[in-house]
């Protein structure tokens, strides 16, 4: 295949969902990814239906054996991967939560989902990039995770974006000089589920800053932690 191919975490709704919209509309072949079959193979035909080239393919981001069927899969199909962007995330902290009263568990099922998932993807993943000496990582992360204005409520959720970000900059630097760039960038507060509805932003200006970075040319940057396209501290 021509098309560069692009992957999709949780991508059966909101911002993933935007997403893929967007890198299929730039003329990428999208692998759209979720846990659950029938909503991931619906939302794949809603965007078939515009005439958009994306497939669907069933993965849990917190389980290894998922994740390397997919990545066979891919490799088999495609022998290629151009993007990858790592949008599954969850928020399970109560409301009102703080770090002095929350559940271990929380913490746990939390950096399961929002950090160990996207590594256990980049891991599976980044040697197809490397065939082709091309990539593109995107990890969605938030603001909510910025060392330079930590805050208080939602812990397990501010620290797993925290590890994420600890993360883009870790892969960034071993990956320097192979074509491969990964960055980290902060949707803002979005009206999705997790959201909810009275956020000021819409699905489509958040996606927007995933798919730049999804998109950026050889000299682009590197390591960075983007919103509206713009530098933001860590």
């Amino acid at each position: 295949m021509d098309k560069q191919i692009a992957l999709v975490t949780g991508a059966n709704r909101g911002i993933g969902f935007e997403i893929c919209r967007q890198l299929a509309r730039r003329g990428l072949h999208v692998v759209l990814t979720a846990r659950s079959a029938a909503r991931g193979k619906a939302a794949a035909a809603t965007l078939n239906k515009e005439g958009l080239a994306v497939e669907f393919r069933r993965l849990d981001v917190s389980s290894a054996r998922s994740v390397r069927a997919l990545a066979t899969h891919i490799e088999k199909q495609y022998g290629r991967l151009d993007v990858l962007v790592n949008n599954a995330g969850v928020l399970l902290d109560p409301r009102g939560s703080r770090a002095l009263d929350v559940q271990p568990a929380t913490f746990r099922d939390t950096l399961t989902i929002n950090l160990l998932g996207p590594l256990l993807l980049i891991q599976a993943l980044v040697p197809l990039m490397k065939r082709n000496g091309y990539g593109r990582i995107v990890n969605l992360s938030s603001g909510q995770g910025q060392l330079a204005d930590m805050g208080v409520g939602s812990p397990a959720y501010r620290v797993s974006k925290t590890a994420l970000n600890a993360l883009t900059r870790t892969l960034a630097a071993e990956l320097s000089g192979s074509g491969i760039l990964v960055n980290a960038m902060c949707p803002g507060w979005v009206r999705t589920d997790m959201g909810g509805p009275n956020a000021p932003r819409t699905v489509e200006q958040a996606a927007d800053s995933a798919v730049w970075l999804a998109t950026l040319p050889d000299d682009g940057p590197g390591g960075g932690f983007f919103r509206d396209r713009k530098s933001i501290p860590w």
